[in-house]
């Protein structure tokens, strides 16, 4: 058994890896944007995920987890990977190759908020008065956001993020609500593979054979960043400190994400978020709080 300095040490670990999911995430949008000067979307999303599934796949094998699937679910996890990963990762991308990096993670993140609408609808659950109020925030977050950007007419960008959103909430709770019980790795590592291959049957369709030379060393770095530490290393991350750390720690690296992305893509894109974009991130923010920091939720017992 384990004393409580290994305990303490394995914790202190596991905290790290938060921060460093945070950053992972975070940076992850701004290597898109860079990468997407040289790269069409779909050939960089199925770039980026196929790499990312090989380290994962890699990553899990060394560290001894077991990655099997049973037969009865792979359907549902092949579903699942479509949402989560394929048509997540390709909308967030035309998202950002329209419009501003910062506003497109600020939207991406409000996926919490579908989550749990969608909860209700497809696993009945109940909202209580924290969800109720993060709708509400996320609500108004969005409509200032959006609102003054739509005043010189339709933004195709905000269509793509949202719905990019929605389907990464509609993923989350179709695996739920099928009763998939898959362990979280293994999930992770079978749902990357089936979005890269879905994105590779977009890219041969969109844009035939992928190209991927000449392009910038900076594009070229991103690509790698991408499915290295954005897809790769951020899942092996998350899913190896959900079991280990309390719902309320682990949930701040995917608050530190959009932190990360807006703050990098003011100082390395050079984007300057207008006073809407500052209030609809902080309401959107605060929602997505709400959410997924589970110490304001009373339990019924």
């Amino acid at each position: 058994m384990p004393d409580g300095t290994s305990r303490s040490a394995e914790s202190g670990t596991a905290r790290l890896s938060v921060v460093l999911l945070g950053f992972c995430w975070g940076l992850l949008w701004v290597a898109t944007a860079l990468a997407l000067r040289d790269v069409a979307p779909w050939t960089l999303r199925m770039t980026g995920t196929g790499l990312g599934a090989a380290t994962l796949f890699i990553a899990a094998r060394i560290a001894g987890f077991d990655l099997t699937v049973p037969a009865r679910e792979r359907i549902h996890v092949a579903i699942g990977g479509f949402f989560n990963v394929g048509a997540f990762h390709i909308l967030m991308a035309f998202s950002q190759l329209y419009g501003a990096t910062s506003r497109t993670v600020m939207l991406a993140y409000t996926m919490p908020i579908w989550t749990a609408g969608l909860s209700v609808l497809l696993l009945h659950e109940r909202l209580d008065r924290v969800r109720l109020a993060a709708l509400a925030l996320c609500a108004i977050g969005v409509g200032t956001l959006v609102w003054p950007l739509f005043a010189g007419g339709f933004s195709v960008f905000v269509l793509y993020a949202v719905t990019g959103a929605v389907s990464w909430a509609f993923g989350t709770v179709y695996m739920k609500w099928q009763r998939v019980t898959v362990p979280p790795l293994a999930n992770a590592a079978w749902q990357l593979l089936s979005g890269f291959c879905f994105l590779l049957a977009g890219t041969l369709l969109f844009e035939g054979v992928p190209h991927l030379w000449p392009i910038s060393a900076t594009s070229a770095f991103a690509i790698i960043y991408i499915g290295l530490f954005g897809v790769g290393v951020a899942h092996f991350l998350w899913w190896s400190i959900v079991g280990r750390l309390s719902p309320l720690t682990a949930s701040i690296g995917a608050l530190l994400a959009p932190v990360v992305g807006v703050t990098a893509s003011i100082v390395v894109l050079g984007e300057r978020p207008t006073g809407a974009d500052i209030v609809g991130f902080i309401l959107i923010f605060a929602a997505a709080a709400c959410v997924l920091v589970p110490g304001g939720i009373k339990s019924k017992a």
